[in-house]
């Protein structure tokens, strides 16, 4: 009868070590990361902002007025007058509206110049 119990004894140890290593390998798998250490990104609006900004740089706009708290920039090209509109949307995403004129009238070759160096800082 004392074999029978070292067995049974023998079973309940093997069975309580592999539940502690079956443990001790389930919460080495687990890693809280904690917060970012560079903080949050840019935000949308800023993202766009900037690019705009730089889209004007690139298309040779010299930037006369920029009013970030109403999303308006301003500038000039030649004779061209260009205003470029920034604002966040009800749904939270970010319209961007290039707009220039001159003493013709609207100037849509310089407004999709500007778009599409805006697409390109976007990244798109």
């Amino acid at each position: 009868m004392h074999s029978t119990a070292n067995a049974v004894a023998n079973k309940s140890r093997r069975g309580a070590i592999m539940l502690l290593v079956a443990a001790a390998l389930s919460i080495a798998g687990c890693y809280y990361y904690g917060p970012s250490p560079y903080g949050p990104g840019p935000t949308s609006f800023d993202r766009s902002w900037e690019a705009a900004r730089g889209a004007a740089y690139d298309e040779g706009v010299r930037i006369t007025n920029e009013d970030r708290s109403r999303g308006v920039i301003t500038g000039v090209r030649g004779d061209q007058d260009v205003t470029v509109n920034v604002f966040t949307q009800a749904d939270g995403s970010v319209r961007v509206e290039f707009n220039a004129r001159g003493p013709q009238g609207s100037n849509s070759d310089l407004a999709s110049r500007l778009s599409r160096a805006y697409d390109r800082r976007m990244g798109r």
